[in-house]
Parts: structure tokens; C-alpha cells; sequence
């Protein structure tokens, strides 16, 4: 079993008055985590990623959304990052979410936009699944 993760999501300036959702994943930026493992893996170009910004995209209930449980988002992969643009659908990092035995965890990260990437060894990221309800059910109220 491995060590769980922490999770905050926090609300940041990305352009103007551009506001983006960015992961926290034990004090780090995911967008900061992704770019980094891509720079050692040689990827170009590597990083290019940000947080989510709302306001361009409805991504419907946050809550359901960051569960991999929203439409129309099957089978549980979502994007967790988008491109440092503020377009979430330019540069995608998606993830399959899984909840299970009080854990939700992150896996199976790709690049949709570049299908050659192999992320195996970025993740799996898993966190207490009350710690993280808690952490997207704040961003959610803080969105609205």
C-alpha cells in the first residue's frame, strides 16, 4: 500500500484577470509535478500545463467532476490540467479518478495530444477520500 497524498486546490491568478484551479498535490503544483516529470522523461515540449479555468469551461458540479462521476466524462478519466493559456482542451493532462476503500486516486495520466508519451511513473497520486471530498467540495463553493 502506498502513502497517501495531500490535496488542497487553490485559486490563482493565471493571465489578466484570468482565474485558475490548480491541484496541490503535497505542497506542489500538479502543472509544476507534470512539467518536471516530462523534462526528465525528454518530452518537448515539456510542461505548457495550468490549472482549470472555470470560467472558460462549465465543467459542471466540481463535486462529480474531480470523482472522475460527471458527464460527459465516462469512465472516469478527466482532465486534471490544462494548457498555460487558460484552454483547458489545448494541452490536456487527463487521468483516470477511482474512489475505493476510502481512497481516491489518480492513475493512468496521458497526454491526448500526444499519444507516444508514456506517463508511467508520474503518479498514481492517492489521497484520503474524505480529506479530498472536503478539499473540491471548498472549490466548488469558492467557484460559484
Amino acid at each position: 500500500m502506498s502513502t497517501l497524498q495531500t490535496i488542497d486546490l487553490d485559486f490563482r491568478p493565471l493571465y489578466g484577470g484570468t482565474v485558475q484551479m490548480v491541484l496541490v498535490v503535497d505542497s506542489r503544483n500538479l502543472a509544476d509535478l507534470a512539467g518536471e516529470f516530462a523534462s526528465r522523461a525528454g518530452y518537448e515540449p515539456a510542461g505548457g500545463y495550468a490549472g482549470l479555468v472555470l470560467e472558460h469551461y462549465d465543467f459542471g458540479d466540481l463535486s462529480l467532476y474531480l470523482m472522475g462521476e460527471q458527464v460527459p466524462w465516462p469512465g472516469h478519466e478527466v482532465a486534471l490540467l490544462g494548457c498555460e493559456c487558460g484552454e483547458w482542451g489545448c494541452w490536456p493532462l487527463v487521468a483516470h479518478v477511482a474512489a475505493a476503500d476510502g481512497v481516491v486516486e489518480w492513475s493512468e495520466f496521458r497526454q491526448p495530444h500526444r499519444a507516444e508519451r508514456r506517463y508511467q511513473g508520474f503518479g498514481p497520486f492517492r489521497f484520503p477520500e474524505k480529506r479530498y471530498r472536503l478539499a473540491v467540495a471548498a472549490a466548488a463553493q469558492r467557484s460559484k
